[in-house]
């Protein structure tokens, strides 16, 4: 069985965001970096795939766009299990839609025969959930969307899924597939010191993305902006029979 996880190294959100001089995405030189949360779920997933059936049995890919710092991310997911990485460098990754970068990891997994590709329910950068089912679509396989719960037997795999009012639907589909991951699936792994220096000798195969990039954007993003800054909290001080009123005064002034 082969396996392909597409992940992405975005912004920690603890990072002091600044937009750049066009103000159509943020100033990235002073910004710390991390994996994608929701990827953490698909790589964990698919190595305990890996380790249920078998290793001789199963081959995990990890794939990434971005600039040279992208690797990291995917040196982390060798160290959590996965087998080999294929890095696409691309200095403007940020400024290409879900679309054109669904169509970039096409062109380059086409011909590759995965059997389950994994990605995470969206990135916390764009939140557009998008690119999964993009590449599902593109590579004209089934594709579930936001599992929370994932099972294999006998190549069907058995899967639940989440909807709107905390519901929940259960799916069964035979392979290939494509699964975006929602947080919850699993309790993602920390890397080993052992398992670190195995992934040194790893192999990642490096592209450039010229190699890939057929189309222009669909969407192009023009300008961001700080969230609306909103009046300040208002303490009240004193004893419940100094609150209480000042308090109810203040409730039917918002009436």
């Amino acid at each position: 069985m082969k396996i392909l996880v597409s992940i992405k190294q975005v912004p920690d959100l603890e990072s002091r965001f600044k937009l750049n001089e066009k103000g159509n995405w943020v100033v990235e030189s002073d910004l710390a970096f991390r994996l994608n949360e929701y990827d953490e779920y698909a790589i964990e997933e698919a190595v305990r795939l890996k380790e249920k059936i078998g290793t001789d049995d199963v081959d995990i890919t990890v794939l990434s766009i971005g600039p040279e710092r992208v690797k990291e991310v995917i040196k982390k997911a060798l160290a959590m299990g996965i087998d080999r990485g294929i890095y696409i460098k691309d200095n403007e990754a940020f400024s290409k839609d879900p679309f054109r970068i669904a169509t970039i990891i096409h062109e380059c997994v086409k011909d590759h025969g995965y059997d389950i590709i994994f990605t995470g329910m969206q990135s916390n950068d764009r939140s557009s959930c998008q690119v999964g089912v993009f590449l599902g679509e593109l590579l004209g396989i089934s594709t579930i969307t936001t599992i929370i719960g994932f099972e294999y037997n006998n190549n069907v795999v058995t899967v639940k899924r989440e909807l709107e009012g905390g519901k929940k639907m259960v799916l069964k589909c035979r392979l290939p597939l494509l699964l975006t991951c929602q947080l919850g699936l699993n309790t993602p792994r920390y890397p080993t010191l052992p398992n670190i220096m195995k992934a040194k000798k790893k192999e990642i195969k490096e592209y450039d993305v010229n190699d890939f990039d057929k189309i222009t954007n669909n969407i192009t993003i023009t300008k961001l902006n700080y969230p609306e800054k909103k009046s300040k909290a208002e303490f009240l001080e004193g004893s419940v029979s100094d609150i209480a009123p000042k308090l109810v005064k203040i409730i039917k002034s918002k009436i």
